[in-house]
């Protein structure tokens, strides 16, 4: 009788990027990955073990995720001596953030081999959805829950000439949203949720508009949000007006024009002139 098992793939640690929602995105050599490897390192293994059964495998889950320490990262860096271990997230791309990073980085210490199977990631789906400037994009993660630091990470990024991509949940959105208009003012957003799903949605608009539509149509599912960068407009071609009187209802001059600064592109010092004209007038 043949053996019709796949053959077994070398020992090492195998980084596989699975599907974000439609399972019909995952790659052939990703299937063929995770059929010839030993074990599957995972998020969670209720949602690894789904894919394994839709694509027919049967293999040994083990978790590997943010509660992970230096014992686990151990003992998988130890069987990838003599197995070889497929690393998945629960969606998308590994590493991106996500614990990863660490497994990776003691698997290069110890001479482990190390090979990518690339495919699906949320942010790069987001990017092409979105229509902002793409050219160059920072990802940065999750925006902080707590008011202040977040407002303290849009600050920071505010000055990039670079489309700023996040991820967030959809009870955050409102608040992440108001954060963005009040430190980033007149900024196109971008709000991608649910991709490569049914109800697959990516709406663009200013911060307020944004805030009023999912106020009225509550967000569900996992959300990429997006904020396109500094306006290249000419000066000339820019309302600093509306801006600054927007933002001097709420700020000094000096704060208000730091913030519509942040915002265009336009020099500050400019901008506080004239706050203090139409704070004057």
């Amino acid at each position: 009788m043949s053996d019709n098992r796949p053959e077994p793939l070398p020992a090492g640690l195998y980084i596989v990027a699975t599907p974000i929602g439609n399972l019909g995105d995952v790659s052939r050599r990703a299937a063929d990955t995770l059929a010839r490897c030993d074990a599957v390192a995972c998020e969670d293994t209720r949602v690894t073990g789904k894919l394994l059964k839709h694509l027919g495998i049967s293999k040994p889950l083990w978790r590997y995720d943010d509660h992970s320490g230096e014992k686990d990262r151990a003992r998988l860096i130890e069987a990838m001596r003599t197995q070889a271990v497929a690393l998945v997230s629960d969606a998308g791309t590994p590493l991106v953030s996500d614990p990863g990073y660490r497994l990776v980085r003691e698997a290069k210490a110890a001479c482990i081999p190390i090979g990518s199977v690339p495919g699906p990631s949320a942010p790069i789906v987001a990017l092409t959805l979105a229509g902002l400037p793409s050219d160059r994009f920072l990802f940065a993660g999750f925006l902080p829950p707590k008011d202040k630091a977040r407002r303290e990470v849009l600050e920071e990024l505010a000055g990039l000439r670079a489309t700023l991509v996040f991820f967030e949940t959809a009870p955050r959105l409102a608040r992440s949203l108001e954060a963005i208009g009040e430190t980033l003012p007149g900024r196109e957003i971008a709000v991608a949720r649910e991709l490569t799903k049914l109800h697959e949605e990516c709406r663009t608009g200013t911060a307020a508009e944004l805030i009023a539509h999912y106020e009225a149509h509550p967000p569900r599912g996992e959300i990429v949000l997006l904020i396109g960068p500094p306006t290249e407009r000419a000066p000339d071609q820019v309302d600093a007006d509306a801006l600054l009187r927007e933002a001097l209802a709420s700020e000094k001059p000096s704060q208000a024009a730091a913030r519509v600064a942040r915002a265009t592109g336009l020099d500050r010092k400019l901008l506080y002139a004239r706050a203090l004209e139409l704070r004057g007038g």
